[in-house]
């Protein structure tokens, strides 16, 4: 099964069961930090972070796989009344990814991991914009047997991803098998 057909399969599966799409729970915790501009969404999936940012005063660019997930947001974003331009895409094919760079204060990430995008992330985020990720990761608790190897992080990777940056927040949790960053654009540095 491809890999649309295969999130279209799962979001119209949790579709039945949905009220409202919820924001990842470390997000909120940083919203102190989330003073509105331009965010960027990447597997944005039915969209929780996305509304969550919109009502932060962001301006949100929303892209994912599925269409399922991208009409829901955009239906969901319409009903709130919120900036949320949700699009499909394949993220696996990064040179369709057209955007310019330094062109957002935010980007977030969760549950997706393509690495080949955190270079992309490095370039498309403002000086002194935030980035946010949250995936699997290699735990020694948690085997997170479900997920290929390749969609896992190893130990500390994001870290050493962004250690010129400022990491304001960082954690691997090992009895849930995710790992989480938080970091700042700092210097310009662009590696």
């Amino acid at each position: 099964m491809d890999p649309k057909t295969k999130w279209n399969k799962k979001y119209n599966e949790r579709l039945i069961h949905l009220e409202t799409p919820v924001p990842n729970a470390r997000l909120i915790q940083l919203s102190s930090y989330l003073g509105g501009g331009t965010a960027l969404d990447l597997a944005c999936g039915l969209g929780g972070n996305s509304l969550f940012l919109a009502k932060l005063n962001y301006s949100v660019q929303a892209m994912d796989i599925s269409d399922v997930a991208v009409k829901y947001l955009q239906g969901m974003a319409e009903k709130e009344g919120v900036a949320v331009s949700a699009v499909t895409a394949d993220l696996e094919n990064i040179s369709s990814l057209l955007f310019e760079n330094n062109s957002f204060d935010l980007l977030v990430i969760t549950y997706y991991l393509n690495r080949p995008l955190l270079s992309l992330v490095k370039s498309l985020l403002k000086e002194d914009g935030y980035f946010f990720m949250e995936t699997y990761y290699h735990s020694p608790k948690n085997g997170n047997q479900k997920i290929p190897s390749r969609y896992k992080l190893q130990s500390n990777e994001l870290l050493d991803q962004f250690k010129e940056w400022k990491v304001l927040y960082f954690e691997e949790n090992e009895e849930e098998g995710r790992q989480t960053i938080f970091c700042q654009k700092t210097g310009g540095v662009c590696t």
